[in-house]
């Protein structure tokens, strides 16, 4: 209904009113009822369009455009407050909007419309957990069932309710029970941290032990271990621990935080402040998993619930961010970025990731502005220098992101296994500033580090196929990245071009129409393709890839390159370099 037309009814429906007390009694009476049909119709207009919400709230959901979603949903619920899949779909919705009191509100109305809700059972008995209404989260969650994640998720927050009770033994037992039906290192981790809140540190460390050596580069379990070896006065143990965790090269401001304080003697003190960190964790390590499973709007749920139980945990809330920057919602994330207090260790990362989001947004230059300044005040700030390095090879400064990866080169030390990384993106800067010597010694020195990394292997094969160098050799480098990346066109497409380069032009169709079934709108493919076709007769079909690959360039390289094609065939004069 139009702004205009609900302008005309209002009055109509005054009017009717008014007329009924000109009318005698019994006149009345009929008009009345009349009239209150009429005022029914009319106000059914004004009712947003049911259908219209719950669609335009399963694509805003879709996208994690949270916000929409949870108004769109609570519209079309309070419009049928009956209907469950209406309820149910709303709950959700203000649940992975951060909007916990509500999701409850409305979570609690779809367990009297359908009791063996699990989720909405686990939304109310966040809130509960929160409250500290231990008793509250036991009765709410008992009838749940242990069979199923939800029903796993269930026990587990049972558990920490049992913890808050007083009842540590109990929640052991129940854990152990939990145990047999998966997610053994997960549990384990948790018994862990339950033993800590309950006070009981040796079976807390023999747990956190058991967890660190099942799962010894999570940072969580690094971190829990080491911390709880510094706080029992272990100060060498704990430093080995964080060693361990670092020796494959990586790095994390938690861990680097940490260090700080086992490096000085200093105790950090317990991870477990409390039953509501304890569960948050929880919820932090399943909605990590749900999210890389493909299920991004219970991930959000549950990584909301976290941050609703422990709102300081800025691990937490990095984790919401980087859900909602993989979604595309960039601006959402960037809110969760700012809100990181200042003196958090995680702040210099939240920096970094808001540039990052500027650059996804489309603003580069600002982007590289925000990450000049970081490295200048934070020079060995690897994050920052990296991400810097990145997006200048993104905006084709290569010479300046080659220099910056040199620097991330120069803080990581450049020796580990997880340092390859840097070698061969700084060899991509080389090679396209046209720096080919420095880029294949970078290329092979990341092949010294990591021997089977298919993306290294695919970059100078194809580049030594590219100038016609040590073919064989860059065939074989070539294979074993397909072996190792079956289903990358990219790479497929080496393949082809290099069986292309050696004269095996059958083969070369073959890999090549392989390439083009996986990318199908790539311009080089598709002109690699038209070259393999052309070359054993196939004239008709090469001409038709050439123009494929002409309409889907975007840059315009590849269209210099396949017009003269198109306008004499192949020629030795425009074949493809």
């Amino acid at each position: 209904m139009t702004l205009f037309s609900i302008r005309r009814a209002l009055p109509l429906l005054a009017a009717a009113m008014l007329a009924l007390t000109a009318l005698p009694a019994n006149a009345q009476f009929e008009a009345g009822m009349k009239v209150q049909e009429t005022a029914r119709d009319l106000l059914k207009l004004f009712r947003p369009s049911v259908t219209g919400a719950y669609l335009a709230g399963q694509q805003a959901i879709k996208d994690l455009r949270t916000d929409e979603a949870a108004r769109f949903f609570n519209d079309a619920a309070q419009a049928n407050w009956d209907d469950p899949i209406l309820i149910e779909r709303a709950f959700v919705a203000l649940a992975a909007d951060g909007q916990i009191g509500k999701a409850a509100t409305t979570a609690r109305r779809m367990l009297e419309l359908d009791p063996a809700n699990q989720l909405a059972a686990l939304v109310v008995a966040s809130e509960a957990l929160k409250e500290r209404r231990y008793g509250a989260v036991e009765r709410q969650l008992q009838v749940v069932g242990e069979d199923t994640f939800s029903g796993i998720t269930a026990g587990i927050m049972r558990a920490w309710a049992l913890v808050g009770e007083g009842k540590a033994n109990e929640a052991e037992t129940l854990m152990n029970r939990l145990g047999g039906n998966g997610l053994g290192d997960f549990l384990v981790f948790h018994r862990a941290l339950m033993a800590e809140a309950g006070g009981n540190m040796p079976l807390a460390l023999r747990l956190a032990e058991q967890a660190f050596d099942a799962e010894p580069y999570v940072v969580r379990m690094a971190e829990v271990y080491a911390r709880m070896l510094a706080n029992s006065g272990d100060f060498d143990a704990a430093r080995d621990v964080l060693d361990q965790y670092e020796a494959q090269g990586m790095s994390h401001a938690v861990i680097r935080n940490l260090r700080e304080a086992v490096d000085a003697g200093r105790r950090p003190g317990v991870f477990t402040t409390s039953v509501q960190v304890g569960a948050a964790e929880m919820f932090h390590g399943l909605g990590v998993a749900l999210s890389r499973d493909g299920s991004r709007d219970l991930g959000m749920v549950f990584l909301r619930l976290g941050v609703y139980l422990d709102p300081n945990s800025d691990v937490v809330a990095l984790a919401l961010g980087q859900l909602l920057d993989i979604s595309g919602q960039h601006e959402m994330a960037n809110g969760i970025y700012d809100a990181v207090p200042a003196k958090s260790p995680l702040k210099p990362m939240a920096v970094v990731r808001v540039a990052q989001n500027l650059d996804a947004m489309g603003d580069r230059a600002e982007a590289i502005r925000r990450l000049r300044n970081i490295v200048a005040t934070r020079p060995d700030d690897l994050d920052a220098v990296s991400v810097l390095g990145d997006l200048l090879r993104y905006d084709e400064q290569y010479v300046a992101s080659a220099e910056a990866y040199s620097k991330a080169i120069e803080l990581v030390g450049g020796d580990s296994p997880a340092d390859w990384r840097f070698y061969y993106v700084r060899g991509i800067a080389y090679e396209r500033a046209k720096q080919w010597p420095e880029a294949e010694a970078d290329f092979q020195r990341a092949l010294e580090l990591n021997p089977d990394q298919p993306q290294v292997l695919n970059y100078l094969g194809y580049s030594w196929i590219d100038m016609d160098m040590h073919l064989e050799e860059a065939l074989e480098m070539i294979e074993k990245a397909v072996e190792g990346q079956p289903q990358d066109g990219y790479i497929i497409d080496s393949l082809g071009w290099a069986f292309y380069k050696l004269g095996r032009l059958d083969e070369a169709v073959e890999t090549l129409e392989r390439a083009v079934m996986l990318l199908p709108s790539d311009p080089e493919i598709n002109d690699h393709l038209g070259d393999a076709y052309w070359k054993v007769g196939r004239r008709l079909e090469a001409r038709f890839q050439w123009n494929i690959a002409r309409s889907v360039d975007t840059v315009g390289t590849v269209t210099e390159r396949v017009l003269p094609k198109l306008e004499d065939g192949l020629t030795p004069e425009n074949e493809t370099e």
